[in-house]
């Protein structure tokens, strides 16, 4: 073989063996769909670690939402969804879970302190918060974080835990966990809501108070 030729032929090996590499990295580190060992929750669209914030138990109709605190149609839905879970209170199960919007400087910092809360039990406290106070910090390129943490304060939460819990990793990674499972579930925007983990179209208030009605009364 002439050097020309066995140089020729060490280069295609050179580019195969690259490229394996590449496509073998972009296989082991591309966001995995959800793992149905053990990953799924008792209430359908749900996991074992999502909040449920009612519980009428595995027989009644499972309402879900993903949802970014700092998107303002979720800020705007929210009284709505306050209004529903009360109307149907005892008849129904509500989760949330997370779907920051990456456009949005502060939603997964939103969410980092929500979750916080939640390990300390108080994730419903500190989700109310968020949404009652989005008009004071939402669709800003500022850093709220120190706002976030005021609220954990003012809720009395352990603040070493608090701060501990925001800037370890895996509370970030129990964020994007949601944000990946709602991709698969082919939510692309917030809020979205699954009943019974199927996704309903809305475009009023009846719309969903109807697909309740409905699934109460199957």
């Amino acid at each position: 073989m002439s050097t020309p030729l066995r140089a020729a032929m060490i280069s295609i090996i050179v580019v195969l063996v690259l490229v394996i590499a590449a496509t073998i990295y972009v296989i082991a580190t591309r966001p995995q769909a959800p793992d149905p060992a053990g990953a799924e929750g008792a209430l359908p669209g749900t996991r074992n670690n999502t909040h449920v914030l009612d519980e009428a138990g595995p027989d009644a109709p499972t309402l879900v939402e993903f949802l970014d605190f700092e998107c303002e149609a979720c800020g705007a839905v929210y009284p709505a969804i306050e209004q529903v879970r009360e109307q149907y209170d005892g008849k129904i199960n509500y989760a949330f879970r997370y779907f920051p919007i990456p456009s949005h400087v502060n939603s997964m910092n939103a969410a980092l302190a929500v979750e916080a809360a939640a390990q300390q039990g108080r994730a419903e406290e500190m989700y109310d918060m968020m949404f009652q106070s989005q008009s004071g910090w939402g669709d800003q390129q500022v850093d709220h974080s120190d706002l976030f943490r005021t609220f954990a304060e003012g809720m009395g939460l352990d603040m070493a835990a608090y701060d501990a819990a925001v800037a370890d990793p895996a509370t970030r990674e129990r964020i994007e966990e949601d944000s990946v499972d709602g991709q698969s579930m082919g939510v692309s925007g917030t809020p979205t809501f699954f009943l019974d983990g199927e996704r309903l179209e809305l475009t009023q208030l009846s719309d969903l108070t109807d697909a309740l009605d409905r699934a109460i009364g199957d």
